[in-house]
């Protein structure tokens, strides 16, 4: 069955449609449904990549350790993905579906494409039907076995698309007016003395259409049109003779960045930096961390702590921690003061420093250590600590 026939198939008001016209309509649709999709996408492809420069630490009784947990959210959660790219899958999932499943098998991290779910109150929710890809799992999984996220309350999706349902509309009139706006129209004066039989109407049309057809429709080649003694020529375009009131392309676009506007607000993205403005960047990183990224570090960071470790081990000082800091990229001048002075305060150790630039930390124990200068004292004890002295 091809395409067209498909199309028939599903819709009989295009029944007696021809193909052409078919994949017209489904072109114009794809292009109305466009503009959403680009803002969408570039929404979550922004969030993502923002996720992907986080570093899952995982923390062994308050000290940050690499063991098999953090190979795992780091490195290569499976065996057919990496973490860059499971972690893509994640937000995708979660904020296409408001929901994403992630099961563990065979010690190895799987995001569920579909599955089926029996809710409870006072027991685990039971997860069945689970698959990846073309395999599904024949088991069920209990709520305590799974990592199960969800995004919002109401599904953000379902608002973004009821908006377009009648925004795409406007947006589709604009094109269409500035298409008709811009066009080219001419009227052809005469003394025209001919047949008014339908047959005769319809062979001088073909024959006039044949000679204005390739003058209207040449490109930068040029074209000629010979005017015949008797006939003038009128430029109709536009709202005038010169087309002065034409629509502006400007006016769509326009639109679009309403469309842009109202997705990155949904998702708490600048608008900005989807757009790719440069100005005030920093503060629209800022804004992007704290509104964005962090409430979803912390969803994240909260379901895999409560499942992959549980109450005694987090209380225990035993959790993973999502660190942000490399999403911002900072020059290493810029953060040249305020890193001397907290390595002043015995805040940072040069171990810390040297990660935190970028660098392999140093297996020294002098490197662990933590220093204060001597302009601080102990003000129970009116002391002056030494440099070393905790």
């Amino acid at each position: 069955m091809g395409f067209t026939d498909w199309v028939r198939q599903w819709n009989p008001f295009y029944k007696n449609t021809s193909s052409g016209d078919i994949e017209t309509i489904f072109v114009s649709l794809l292009a109305t449904e466009i503009y959403k999709r680009i803002a969408v996408d570039s929404c979550i492809n922004l969030i993502a990549n923002a996720l992907v420069r986080c570093e899952f630490k995982t923390i062994d009784k308050g000290k940050s350790v690499k063991a098999d947990n953090y190979y795992l959210l780091n490195v290569s959660p499976n065996k057919n993905e990496n973490a860059t790219e499971f972690k893509k899958k994640m937000v995708s999932k979660l904020f296409r579906n408001n929901e994403c499943l992630i099961v563990m098998a065979n010690e190895q991290l799987f995001i569920a494409d579909s599955f089926t779910v029996q809710e409870y109150v006072m027991k685990d929710s039971v997860y069945s039907e689970v698959t990846v890809g073309d395999f599904q799992f024949k088991n069920s999984f209990n709520e305590s076995d799974v990592i199960y996220l969800k995004l919002n309350d109401k599904d953000i999706m379902n608002v973004i698309n009821g908006f377009y349902k009648d925004y795409g509309s406007i947006l589709s009139s604009a094109k269409d007016i500035y298409k008709r706006s811009n066009a080219k129209r001419f009227v052809l004066k005469g003394d025209f003395l001919r047949s008014q039989r339908n047959a005769e109407q319809e062979k001088i049309d073909a024959m006039m259409n044949a000679q204005f057809t390739p003058w209207l429709e040449a490109d930068n080649a040029g074209a000629i049109f010979q005017l015949q003694k008797g006939y003038e020529l009128e430029d109709a375009s536009g709202s005038g003779k010169n087309g002065s009131n034409k629509q502006d392309s400007r006016d769509v676009r326009n639109l679009v960045d309403d469309v842009f506007d109202f997705v990155a607000t949904a998702f708490h993205v600048p608008r900005g930096l989807l757009k790719g403005d440069v100005v005030d960047v920093s503060s629209q990183t800022n804004n992007f961390l704290m509104f964005c990224i962090n409430p979803l570090v912390e969803l994240i960071s909260a379901e895999f702590n409560k499942k992959m470790y549980g109450k005694e081990d987090y209380l225990g000082g035993t959790y993973l921690k999502i660190d942000t800091t490399k999403i911002k990229v900072t020059d290493l001048n810029d953060m040249a003061t305020a890193l001397d002075k907290l390595f002043a305060i015995g805040a940072l150790s040069i171990n810390d420093i040297i990660e935190m630039t970028g660098g392999e930390r140093i297996n020294e124990e002098w490197a662990n250590r933590r220093y204060v200068t001597k302009n601080y004292i102990d003000a129970r004890q009116n002391q002056t600590l030494e440099g070393g002295d905790s």
